[in-house]
C-alpha cells in the first residue's frame, strides 16, 4: 500500500483507526482501504452508522453555536478527530471572532491534519494527548497559551467516551476535567447506546465486534449511565436526549431513525 503524502511516517497504515473510520462515515478522504473495509463490516450490522455520525456532527455544531451565543469563547474539544467542514473553530469563530479552541486527539493523522488546517490561526491549536490522562491535557503548552481556566470553557466530549472502557474509569477522567473548569463552563457530550437503535441489540453487537477486533472496543452505555458524566452540572434544556432532539434546526421527526441512536446533552457548572 502506497503511503499518501498526508499520512505521518509514524502511523501503521495497515491497521484501522477509529478516527479514520469516522472520517469515512462522514464522507471524508483521509482514510485508507483498511479503514473503509472495517467500516463496511460494521455497517453490515448497523447500516445507519454514517447517519449516526452525521447526527453527532450536527449536534456538535448546534451546541457550539449555543455556547458562543451564551458568551463562552473558549473551547476544549477532546477526541476531536480528523478535521471536517464546519469544525469547532469555524463555528465558534463565526459567531464570536477571536474565540479560542484547543483540539485534543491521540491519533497522529487527526493531529497532523489539525495542525495543517489551523496553520495561521492564532486562536486555535491541537494537542496530541489522551482523554484518559487529563493532567497531560490541562498542563499542555497549548492549553496554557490559549485557554484561561479561570473563565468559562466549553468542554466537548463528542463521540469519544464510548471508546473508554470502564476499567479506565471515564467517569473519573471527566470529573478531573470538570474540577479544573470555572463556574459557568459547559460540558457538551454525546455517547452511543443501545437505546434508540432501530434493530435488536444482538444484531448491533456484530458492529461492536468489529471495533473489538481492531482493539478499540465500543462501549454502549444506558441513558442513566451516560447521565452520570453530568454530575456537577445543571442540564441545559431539553436535557439528555437523542441527538436530533437537542435544540434542532429542523423538525426532528423528519430525521432518519438511525439518527436517534444514542444520547446528547449540554450541562453548565454552577
Amino acid at each position: 500500500m502506497e503511503r499518501p503524502a498526508w499520512a505521518p511516517r509514524s502511523i501503521d497504515i495497515s491497521v484501522p483507526s477509529v478516527s479514520r473510520i469516522y472520517d469515512h462515515y462522514l464522507g471524508g478522504s483521509h482514510n485508507f482501504e483498511v479503514d473503509r473495509e472495517a467500516a463496511r463490516k460494521a455497517m453490515e450490522f448497523m447500516p445507519g452508522l454514517p447517519k449516526i455520525s452525521q447526527a453527532n456532527r450536527a449536534f456538535m455544531r448546534r451546541a457550539v453555536r449555543y455556547a458562543a451565543d451564551e458568551g463562552v469563547t473558549q473551547f476544549l474539544d477532546i477526541g476531536s478527530g480528523i478535521p471536517t467542514f464546519g469544525n469547532v473553530h469555524e463555528v465558534a469563530q463565526a459567531v464570536s471572532p477571536g474565540a479560542r479552541v484547543v483540539y485534543v486527539d491521540h491519533d497522529p493523522v487527526a493531529v497532523a491534519h489539525s495542525e495543517a488546517v489551523l496553520a495561521g490561526n492564532a486562536d486555535a491549536d491541537v494537542v496530541a494527548a489522551d482523554l484518559r490522562k487529563p493532567q497531560e491535557i490541562l498542563n499542555s503548552p497549548q492549553v496554557g497559551q490559549l485557554i484561561d481556566l479561570d473563565r468559562p470553557v466549553a468542554l466537548l466530549l463528542v463521540a469519544v467516551l464510548h471508546f473508554v472502557e470502564d476499567a479506565d474509569d471515564p467517569f473519573a477522567a471527566v470529573a478531573e476535567l470538570t474540577a479544573a473548569l470555572a463556574p459557568g463552563s459547559l460540558l457538551v457530550l454525546t455517547h452511543a447506546s443501545y437505546e434508540g437503535i432501530p434493530l435488536p441489540p444482538e444484531r448491533a453487537g456484530g458492529a461492536l465486534d468489529v471495533y473489538k477486533d481492531i482493539r478499540n472496543p465500543l462501549i454502549m452505555r444506558s441513558r442513566d449511565e451516560i447521565a452520570r458524566f453530568f454530575e456537577g452540572y445543571d442540564m441545559v434544556e431539553p436535557g439528555l436526549v437523542p441527538m436530533p432532539h437537542w435544540r434542532p434546526d429542523t423538525a426532528p421527526e423528519d430525521e432518519d431513525p438511525w439518527a436517534l441512536s444514542g444520547f446528547a446533552g449540554v450541562g453548565r457548572t454552577a
